[in-house]
């Protein structure tokens, strides 16, 4: 279901070009020409992410740029131009190589946002070994279960974590050789200090000729449901992030670039690291965690021009109202893009009232590598829709038949699963020590995503919901995102989360958990005023049947709301029991 923009309050205020940039752009995209520009001027190694983020600047007498702008958590601040970060990275691949650590080894990082992961990262995709970045707030199984499958050989933390989360695990890391410590000067047995490795070797380090294809980056998928994945990227992958992040997010030479993800996820890494990096834009890089006055604060401070952000912190910033963000100057923002999961077109409309501009959505994986679909500045947006497929990129709406095929929808809104054309620069190269597993996710050429949306007349994708979640109540398929949506029109409403719950006749019905903007209590009345909402704009077959008011509702580490434990909450006792007695 499309929310109306004109009921909504919805403005773009974006004239009709003359000509359709976007089709223009469709028409004369190629990646091989993608990859000459980042091959100019002609650097020795080859295809290698590190120098063509870092050195390639260099070479065209731009080293004095700012690379990185680093605002510490205490309030310190560091800048690196691309000559200083080259240095410092090319120390860093030589310490790799004085430690015998080779092509093909993995060097894993936990970290907050610290100057010396994002040395670490183009360090080590210099010396052809392969970056895996894992989220710092992590506790001691998750990161031993990530170390012991990636069979890294290097890890870089701090003292406090590797006494923390690494130490009682290092008996089952056989493959650790090497744990180098940031910043506090302490003798921990087996361990290294990582500031007195880097100031022992030279300042010059000669790549070796890497090859497009060769592994740069592993990301570990979060985990929610089973074992974390590995997955594989490769040094061709700069590509789409230079690309995607022109495109989707306007990045240019010398633009004030904030991406708030931690590099732990793809999203940190494609677009926090690389992304800003390959196209010579600054990269603002924050320490801190989110707090709503900091981040304006920040914004207004560095004259951030293009912010990407999450959902979640964006429903935050929500949460909180409008009085916060009048206080700041918020003027030099151009874009705000928002990725991590499906942005509803409440927080689209919120975006142009309260900070002068909408909201971007876009849709990729960490599958994917970058970005595949997105809205684009001075473009159509359309609240709801993750937007259009990127030049370069084949997106379909298809149907998995039983014999394996797949069948294509044509037809406009009609529910399908996304399906991308293999063969984008940034797509897995597969899923560490688990062929079988990578196999299963494509059909013939087509890699499908288990993310269910539909497609609109004009192109538009809209999602539905993962395939796991989507409701089945008496003989229909409704996706939970539409409902939510719908729940945050709601003024009270900060965020939603449907999911189905089981019932002896219908199988199940839809019931949707809510959290409370700040100023506003539960009560009954409250509840019936969201009943009567959803079920006046969705109809009586798709609205929720119970609304359940929570304080907070649960998510993962990276904020992604887990309706699998919703749904578990609704299954146990006399409901697991009404379920059996539906599938019979």
């Amino acid at each position: 279901m499309q929310t109306d923009p004109i009921r909504a309050g919805w403005d773009p205020r974006i004239p009709k070009p003359e000509a359709d940039p976007y089709q223009e752009a469709l028409d004369t995209f190629g990646w091989e020409a993608v990859q000459r520009e980042l091959l100019e001027p002609p650097r020795p190694g080859g295809f290698n992410l590190g120098a063509l983020a870092v050195d390639r600047h260099c070479a065209r007498d731009r080293g004095d740029q700012v690379a990185i702008h680093w605002v510490g958590s205490g309030g310190a601040e560091r800048t690196l131009s691309f000559r200083q970060l080259a240095s410092e990275s090319d120390r860093f691949a030589n310490v790799l190589q004085r430690l015998g650590v080779a092509k093909g080894d993995v060097v894993a990082t936990l970290l907050g946002r610290v100057p010396a992961l994002y040395v670490c990262a183009i360090g080590t995709v210099k010396n052809r070994s392969i970056f895996c970045p894992l989220f710092s707030a992590f506790g001691p199984d998750p990161v031993r279960q990530r170390l012991e499958l990636a069979s890294a050989r290097v890890l870089l933390t701090t003292p406090a974590i590797y006494r923390r989360i690494v130490e009682p695990n290092r008996i089952h890391l056989p493959d650790l050789d090497h744990v180098l410590l940031v910043g506090d000067d302490v003798e921990i047995t087996r361990t290294q200090s990582y500031e007195r490795l880097v100031e022992d070797v030279d300042a010059d380090f000669s790549i070796a000729e890497t090859h497009p294809e060769d592994p740069a980056i592993l990301h570990f998928t979060s985990g929610t449901t089973g074992a974390p994945k590995g997955v594989v990227h490769v040094h061709q992958a700069a590509a789409v992030h230079y690309a995607s992040s022109r495109y989707a997010l306007d990045m240019r030479p010398d633009v004030v670039f904030w991406c708030t993800a931690d590099p732990g996820w793809v999203t940190g890494t494609s677009y926090g690291i690389f992304a800003p990096l390959l196209h010579g834009s600054v990269n603002l890089v924050s320490e801190e965690e989110f707090d709503a006055e900091r981040w304006y604060r920040t914004i207004e401070k560095h004259r951030v021009q293009i912010w990407y952000t999450s959902p979640t912190a964006i429903r935050m910033l929500m949460k909180i109202g409008t009085d916060l963000p009048a206080r700041f100057d918020l003027s030099s923002l151009e874009v705000i893009s928002s990725v991590g999961e499906p942005l509803n077109p409440e927080a689209v409309v919120w975006g142009q009232k309260v900070l002068g501009l909408p909201i971007l959505d876009n849709w990729w994986q960490t599958e994917t590598g970058g970005i595949m679909i997105a809205n684009f500045r001075n473009q159509e947006i359309r609240p709801g829709s993750m937007g259009r497929p990127l030049p370069g990129i084949d997106a379909r709406i298809v149907q998995r038949r039983d014999d394996g095929g797949l069948d294509f929808i044509e037809e406009p809104n009609i529910e399908g699963e996304i399906a991308l054309r293999a063969g984008w620069p940034s797509m897995m190269r597969g899923y560490l020590n688990n062929d079988a597993r990578y196999r299963a996710c494509f059909s013939g050429e087509w890699y499908l995503s288990d993310d269910l949306a539909r497609r609109d007349e004009d192109g538009f994708f809209w999602f539905l919901g993962r395939a796991d979640d989507m409701i089945k109540t008496a003989g229909h398929r409704i996706g939970p995102f539409e409902i939510e949506s719908v729940l945050m029109e709601h003024p009270a409403v900060a965020e939603a989360a449907a999911v189905g719950k089981p019932h002896p006749t219908a199988g199940e019905i839809v019931k949707a958990f809510v959290e409370l903007k700040d100023g506003f209590e539960p009560s009954k009345k409250l509840e019936r005023e969201l009943l009567g909402l959803a079920r006046k704009r969705l109809g009586s077959v798709t609205a929720p049947r119970e609304i359940e008011i929570r304080e907070e509702l649960p998510k993962t580490r990276s904020g992604k709301i887990v309706r699998r434990i919703l749904r578990d909450s609704e299954s146990d006792g006399d409901r697991g029991e009404a379920a059996a007695k539906a599938s019979q």
